[in-house]
């Protein structure tokens, strides 16, 4: 599971201070305090209804808030800045970064964890559909965009912002699927949200008709459907210089 490997990134040491960006649900954040010990972590969600569900795993030191995760800034400076498959909805990483550095004390760590699978047939396929009519037309000149940058691209960008002991790995997680209807079960919950955002209810199941027929003539209807899931995984501790 990419949490507990890149939990397993993280440096043990004392952690005051711990951020959790994109914390869902809020489960596997407790697990990330109860883990490090720290005297406070704080799960950090746009979701409302995410939220909801968090307000079951507070405990003393584990707080959560309702934030959007590109605007939102910490109280104080963190020990550690924790994020697992949450800032690939943001765009800009050389700039994001430069943000998130600002908030790590000297010495202190962040790990991050993104989905690298925007190369996927079905990825491709989506923005094929995008580009057909009547989809054309609501979508206008927006396309999904790749804001993940190469693995060696993060590892220059982590030492050009100061960060030392750094690690970043490519790792492929693989899914045997049922078959094509899983995958696109997967991708409604992630990669179709920003279409289903663009082209309304009535037009977006009719999107979805279209990219289902496209997905099994490309994939067919192996059982079970291999999905190879390419993520990154980074950690670094910030220079005490």
């Amino acid at each position: 599971m990419p949490f507990w490997d890149l939990l397993a990134m993280v440096q043990p040491g004392k952690v005051r201070q711990a951020v959790d960006l994109g914390c869902g649900t809020g489960r596997l954040t407790r697990e990330l305090h109860r883990r490090l010990g720290s005297a406070s972590t704080l799960g950090v969600d746009s979701s409302a209804s995410m939220l909801k569900d968090c307000q079951g795993f507070e405990e003393p030191g584990l707080r959560f808030e309702r934030a959007d995760i590109a605007e939102f800034v910490p109280a104080s400076k963190l020990d550690l800045l924790f994020s697992n498959a949450a800032l690939h909805w943001l765009d800009d990483h050389r700039g994001l970064f430069a943000r998130l550095a600002e908030w790590i004390v000297p010495g202190g760590q962040l790990a991050v964890q993104v989905p690298a699978n925007f190369d996927h047939v079905s990825h491709r396929l989506a923005a094929e559909v995008a580009r057909e009519e009547p989809f054309s037309v609501a979508v206008g000149s927006w396309a999904r965009g790749i804001p993940i940058l190469l693995p060696e691209e993060y590892a220059s960008l982590l030492f050009e912002l100061g960060f030392e002991e750094q690690r970043v790995e490519l790792k492929v997680y693989p899914h045997a699927l049922d078959s094509f209807e899983d995958l696109l079960e997967w991708q409604k919950g992630t990669l179709l949200t920003a279409y289903r955002e663009r082209l309304g209810e009535e037009l977006y199941e009719r999107f979805v008709a279209r990219f289902r027929e496209r997905l099994e003539a490309e994939l067919g209807d192996a059982r079970p459907l291999f999905y190879p899931f390419k993520r990154i995984l980074m950690s670094a501790r910030r220079s005490l210089g």
